[in-house]
């Protein structure tokens, strides 16, 4: 293992105090809403395995929407971001009917789309309800990116979403972009191709062995591309042409704060909630394993967010395994809670892939 610089060690201890205080306090600033598990698509690496029909029915915006007015007495609704994931959030028609309620509350809110239905009408309806961000997921250049999204017209559709955001001024957006065998020898022009367009903000992932992906050898890179991914994204943040970010799962050792914002940190049950599609209470939606809280057609949701997130906010139970006898634990706390399995084994671990 790559020792850490005393530099870096000592910038992980500061963090690391502000951290527990962060834990501390667990004020609640993003809020997603898995609104349903239908999806106009059909991914590759779909944690969710969401599908045209759904077995689970969406909720419907009024429970919703007492949730939210649970939450609103115990918070500056003005600091928590409300976001509507899926399936794909789009596929729903009455989203605009919940985001200008949410902004009537005073709630910020955005969306996480694969841009298949954000047509020219879509988008000014959705401003017109007082939409604040939105995610589009561009995975490439449109052959890596169609097999990845198993649909013909998701590139030309996604592509022509991120035109139209480029014209908009008033809403924070960027793309987010899948890192995998099919795209990564690409980064280098598809950056080059983002930047011609006009895209500012860039984020871009690595796939966790969850749902489908678990079963695809060509979504998961082998340690030497892990690492590749991460040294691209270093020197394309020094040539400072695009902001570009690392997903925030795993503790990158060295790589911290060099291909991210910030320190590593996992923000579910700490400062992140979501409500599942079946009213689950749970940390962020991309954990899918049975992490649940509660549910809000059984539990006061304020309750169980001040309540029942000890083991988000406490990760003593996570010092096994491979973690066990790590002196790097510490900071990194057994690493997201979105890759852990039902029995809190550690599905693997970033730090360890970049050092073997």
């Amino acid at each position: 293992m790559k020792k850490l610089s005393l530099r870096k060690r000592a910038a992980l201890e500061l963090f690391r105090r502000i951290r527990k205080n962060k834990v501390v306090l667990h004020e609640l600033r993003t809020l997603f809403w898995e609104c349903t598990l239908r999806c106009n698509i059909s991914c590759q690496h779909c944690g969710s395995d969401c599908r045209v029909v759904a077995d689970q029915p969406d909720m419907p915006v009024e429970d919703f929407l007492k949730v939210v007015d649970s939450i609103t007495p115990h918070v500056n609704p003005n600091k928590v971001l409300v976001i509507f994931t899926g399936g794909e959030a789009l596929v729903r028609k009455d989203i605009e009917v919940c985001g200008l309620e949410l902004y009537r509350r005073g709630y910020p809110w955005g969306i996480v789309s694969n841009g298949l239905y954000l047509t020219r009408e879509r988008l000014d309806s959705l401003l017109a309800s007082g939409l604040h961000s939105i995610t589009i997921s561009l995975d490439g250049f449109e052959e890596a990116h169609n097999w990845l999204r198993c649909h013909p017209k998701s590139y030309e559709k996604a592509l022509n979403a991120v035109r139209m955001l480029v014209e908009e001024k008033e809403i924070a957006w960027d793309i987010v972009t899948c890192a995998n065998k099919k795209n990564i020898a690409d980064l280098p022009a598809f950056k080059d191709f983002l930047l011609s367009i006009g895209v500012k903000n860039w984020r871009i992932f690595t796939i966790f062995p969850v749902g489908r992906a678990s079963e695809l050898p060509e979504l998961q890179l082998s340690n030497d591309e892990f690492t590749a991914v991460l040294d691209f994204i270093r020197e394309t943040r020094k040539e400072g042409k695009i902001h570009v970010n690392y997903g925030c799962e795993g503790f990158l050792g060295e790589y911290e704060t060099e291909v991210r914002d910030h320190f590593y940190q996992c923000n579910a049950g700490v400062s992140t909630a979501s409500v599942l599609a079946d009213g689950s209470i749970s940390g962020c939606p991309s954990i899918r394993a049975n992490f649940h809280q509660g549910n809000v057609y059984n539990d006061s949701f304020p309750e169980v967010w001040e309540n029942r997130f000890k083991p988000f906010r406490d990760r003593k139970w996570a010092k096994k395994g491979i973690c066990a006898d790590c002196k790097l634990f510490r900071y990194c706390e057994g690493n997201g809670m979105h890759l852990h399995d039902d029995k809190g084994d550690l599905l693997f671990c970033h730090y360890q892939r970049i050092n073997e």
